[in-house]
């Protein structure tokens, strides 16, 4: 490469919350932006980075995986650098450890010579200090841009409790232990930033996209969904595979429930009990993906493993996408984490939705409004599901010919979300953009 082929290239750094949810799609888009020749610091904790999918070989030297201890905190059990390794009500002071990553990212910025920053919606200190070097700023929303245009609508306009009525829990409007609350985090983030990134397309939310443009007056540049890379589940050799797969043989086609709440979600023993149930009373066999996190209740956990009848449950890490891609696999529930639902789609398998906070409900809408599943019915009275409720959704979706508009659309939904060419185009604009828009490194 010559000299001036060298200066012609980008140096970014991408800068996630401690979440998986967070930091495998920023890690996606990195290793997309490092594919044009581009070199990425990637900057988390220890843990994180070695918890990280193998960076492929081919871009190894251009990805730098940069690990910044993670400062202690009270009340932060040790070796805890993610939300998954911690309860829900600890995670405020995981925030109060992130921020303490300020001074060593500033020493880091200083000296590292970066053209931009991609970051999250947790580093309320950095667009100043970004501002200072001379680094320009890009705020990367791992959510869609349905959710984000009303978050930011709503925040905006300080009409916070359309929102809260839509599932966003008063905790984020509130300073908690970390001084600050999410809201003031995310306005700080978000005024910082020179341009927004989103995780979506144009073929999905193209009204959104603009409509959030227009409310928020910054250039939205969707990435593409981002889909992962299989290389982070695909091992031929694995143990745990084998054993899933071989359950998965023996049931009949599009007969399997696949039920999965994400790695952070966690029910009330309530929602957990009328899920059991509903399952049971829907008659199809499961497989349950069912984390430690889900539930605080152990004997509830133990009482769905030792009642699971002519179903499975698995209570460590699963290979998603290979099991949605099993032909056994009729539907998904799930809570509509935006990462589950375009995984889903991206192989065309339809939707059981049960969301329970944040964008999960603005994501179920837009996915009803394509036909691509069906949400589970809620009281209007006091927004509860039942056991009957969940168990006629799952029919809905599950039996052959009530299922089959749904099967239907979810199979042409595939032709965006599964479609790598497409989502590519995406990236490949995004990089473009700041390839046109570098700013002047200061010396």
């Amino acid at each position: 490469m010559s000299m001036a082929e060298q200066q012609e290239k980008l140096h970014i750094v991408v800068f996630p919350w401690l979440a998986f949810g967070h930091m495998l799609p920023f890690f996606e888009l990195a290793k997309l932006i490092a594919q044009k020749g581009h070199k990425i610091s990637f900057i988390s904790t220890p843990r994180n980075i070695h918890r990280l999918p193998k960076v492929p070989e081919n871009l190894q030297p251009l990805v730098d995986l940069i690990e910044l201890p993670l400062p202690r905190v009270d009340k932060l059990p040790e070796n805890a650098e993610a939300t998954v390794d911690i309860p829900h009500h600890i995670i405020p002071y995981l925030k109060l450890a992130f921020d303490g990553l300020e001074q060593p990212l500033t020493k880091f910025l200083e000296r590292c010579k970066a053209h931009w920053i991609i970051y999250d919606f947790a580093p309320y200190w950095l667009p100043p200090i970004s501002s200072k070097l001379g680094i320009s700023c890009i705020f990367f929303s791992i959510f869609n841009a349905s959710g984000l245009c009303l978050i930011l609508g709503d925040y905006t306009r300080k009409a916070s409790k359309s929102v809260q009525n839509k599932g966003f829990p008063k905790e984020h409007y509130e300073a908690n232990e970390s001084g600050v609350s999410d809201v003031f985090r995310l306005l700080r983030i978000s005024n910082g930033a020179q341009v927004f990134a989103l995780r979506s397309c144009m073929e999905i939310e193209g009204e959104p996209l603009k409509l959030c443009e227009s409310i928020h007056g910054k250039t939205m540049i969707p990435v593409g969904l981002l889909p992962p890379s299989l290389e982070f589940s695909e091992d031929s050799n694995d143990e745990n595979w084998n054993t899933i797969l071989n359950w998965l043989d023996k049931q009949e086609k599009g007969s399997v429930i696949y039920v999965a709440f994400g790695t952070e979600m966690t029910l009330s023993d309530e929602d957990f009990t009328e899920i059991t149930m509903g399952i049971e009373m829907s008659g199809f066999p499961f497989f349950w993906v069912l984390k430690k996190q889900n539930t605080s209740s152990v004997e509830l956990q133990d009482v769905v493993v030792n009642n699971s009848g002519n179903g499975m449950v698995w209570r460590t890490w699963a290979p998603q996408m290979r099991i949605l891609s099993h032909k056994s696999i009729g539907g998904f529930l799930t809570h509509c984490g935006w990462s589950s639902v375009i995984e889903s789609l991206q192989i065309g398998c339809p939707l059981v939705m049960l969301p329970f906070q944040n964008d999960q409900f603005i994501v179920s809408r837009l996915m009803e409004e394509k036909g691509v599943g069906i949400k589970v019915q809620r009281s209007e009275d006091e927004g509860k599901f039942s056991r009957e409720s969940l168990a006629n959704a799952l029919r809905s979706v599950m039996l052959e010919e009530e299922g089959k508009t749904y099967r239907s659309q979810a199979e042409k939904m595939s032709k965006v979300f599964g479609n790598k060419e497409l989502q590519k185009k995406y990236a490949d604009e995004f990089v473009d953009y700041m390839e046109t828009h570098r700013p002047i490194i200061k010396n």
